[in-house]
């Protein structure tokens, strides 16, 4: 494993070895929160202790629905020391769609917020309560506790009374093999599965990641991926302690916001989308910042021009600047550019496979295609993860008997073994670097009473990439009121599944054994746009 001779084992004891190798260098700095290395490690015993003292036990679930934040940094330490294990959830879900993950893990714990962004979490999680016979705890780590929560102080505090002693034997009883996350992802059959991974898998990917994009102690991270995502808790948070660079954490992407805080908090590391590097580049007022900090940077999700990567080093000055291919299943890595990597292999591929994994393009039939032929791509190695949580015929379809991921992405593999994705096997459609799936979003249009059927496609879209277009059918007798049916789903699911646009229709197009053809439904709306 990179940095040396070192091998963590878990999670647990990555935090305490952080704390012993950088000491007294600043770790987490979240204004007017800041702490060292050793700071950070007390306080994520401090945060163990307390999630002893709930009575969560090793193997729990517990479930972070909150934004970046210094508290939820503490919150993933404390939980991973007292041997339980994350299920983080997207600061996007409404209502439903938490309630769904938090019955499905069988979470007793949530740590939560009550005013980010104008929306408290817990009332919106509150007619959904009673679902939840696993949740013992609500706390709240910012905003009002109200009746049936505990503030984030209160439950440090309750932590008090559980020895020292009882810390380590938890972290102690933690094996590398455990399962230290949980994290959903959703799929053709319309409901999020839960692809578990273990503390060696998440430690050894993310060393290899650190050493390709060449992360190093003093270097000040600005995490703007956000935490409930593989690439903020892992190419973030865990990456950050291996190395000893300092965690940033940014709570709402905001390209002017972190256009200010590079030069005031001296960022070196910015991974992000490559819309926010132009809005860098085209800023009025980047001749009067002194973006000299910068070095590395990592991006992908969205097409790149080659021209974009030559000027984020040649004006922005990144030393380096990586993309890669990742996907929840694989642990959120599976092939990455390198730094010496010229800008069009860096602009048009997504890498080649990291150190110890396997990386194909196939056929149907599961056989290697001739390279610069395009086939599924398929991963095998130690990022596979264990399986999805309680759905072993999905993950038999995923994961076959020879050990390879199957991950519905298409793509080519030229004579170098970089790999470049030109399309998705899978139902699936990217807004704004965020997968939506269309049975997902269908099975819950489905639940309004006028409509009788749905189909869901993907549109191309200037600012977001792709957004969600919804043709229904409505029950007989019923009227569909477009512009109604999109407020009613901003109520009941994430804005990046709400389809921004609805056509209502007498009949869906249907094959010979009565499937949707989507491509008719996308081509006639291309043909309107034309």
């Amino acid at each position: 494993m990179p940095r040396g001779d070192l091998d963590f084992g878990t999670l647990p004891n990555l935090w305490a070895s952080a704390a012993e190798r950088f000491g007294d260098a600043e770790a987490l700095v979240d204004a007017p929160a800041r702490f060292s290395f050793k700071e950070l490690h007390g306080a994520v015993r401090e945060a163990a202790r307390a999630f002893i003292a709930l009575g969560v036990q090793a193997g729990d679930r517990v479930a972070i629905w909150a934004p970046n934040t210094w508290e939820w940094v503490v919150a993933l330490g404390g939980l991973h020391t007292a041997g339980a294990v994350l299920v983080p959830l997207n600061t996007r879900f409404k209502g439903p769609e938490a309630a769904y993950i938090l019955q499905k893990s069988g979470a007793t714990v949530l740590l939560t917020v009550t005013d980010f962004l104008g929306t408290d979490y817990v009332e919106m999680l509150a007619p959904h309560r009673a679902e939840l016979p696993a949740l013992q705890h609500v706390v709240v780590v910012r905003g009002h506790a109200g009746r049936g929560t505990i503030a984030w102080s209160d439950f440090i505090g309750r932590g008090q009374k559980v020895e020292t002693d009882d810390v380590d034997a938890r972290v102690a009883a933690v094996t590398a093999d455990d399962v230290s996350d949980i994290l959903f992802t959703s799929g053709t059959t319309g409901r999020p599965k839960g692809a578990m991974c273990t503390h060696s898998q998440c430690l050894r990917a993310y060393a290899d990641w650190a050493d390709v994009v060449g992360l190093r102690a003093g270097d000040r991270y600005l995490i703007v991926n956000p935490f409930f995502h593989a690439f903020g808790y892992k190419a973030g948070i865990v990456a950050s302690l291996i190395t000893g660079a300092t965690i940033l954490p940014h709570a709402v992407f905001d390209a002017a916001a972190v256009f200010e805080r590079i030069p005031a908090d001296r960022i070196s590391m910015l991974p992000a989308p490559p819309a926010l590097y132009q809005t860098l580049l085209h800023h009025p007022e980047l001749d009067k910042h002194d973006m000299s900090s910068l070095r590395l940077a990592v991006t992908g999700a969205a097409v790149i021009p080659v021209e974009l990567v030559k000027q984020m080093r040649d004006v922005l000055g990144f030393e380096t600047v990586i993309t890669g291919y990742g996907l929840t299943e694989a642990c959120g890595i599976a092939t990455m550019c390198r730094h010496d990597d010229d800008p069009e292999t860096i602009a048009t591929t997504s890498g080649r496979a990291i150190p110890g994994i396997e990386v194909e393009v196939v056929d149907d039939e599961g056989k290697e295609v001739v390279r610069g032929d395009a086939g599924e791509i398929v991963v095998r190695g130690y990022n596979v993860m264990l399986g999805y949580l309680d759905e072993p015929s999905e993950t038999a379809a995923t994961i076959d008997d020879d050990g390879w991921l199957h991950t519905g992405d298409i793509g080519v593999m030229d004579d170098r073994g970089y790999v470049k994705i030109t399309d998705r096997k899978k139902d699936v459609f990217i807004v704004g670097g965020f997968n939506a799936y269309p049975a997902e979003i269908e099975n819950a249009l489905l639940a309004h009473g006028d409509i009788a059927q749905v189909a869901v496609v993907g549109i191309p879209d200037e600012r977001l990439g792709e957004v969600g277009a919804a043709f229904v059918v409505p029950k007989p007798g019923k009227t569909i009121d477009a512009d109604g049916l999109i407020a009613w789903c901003r109520e009941r699911m994430a804005n990046f599944k709400v389809p921004r646009r609805v056509e209502v229709v007498d009949s869906l197009p249907l094959n010979a054994s009565g499937k949707v053809l989507k491509y008719q439904l996308r081509d006639q709306l291309a043909a309107r746009a034309t």
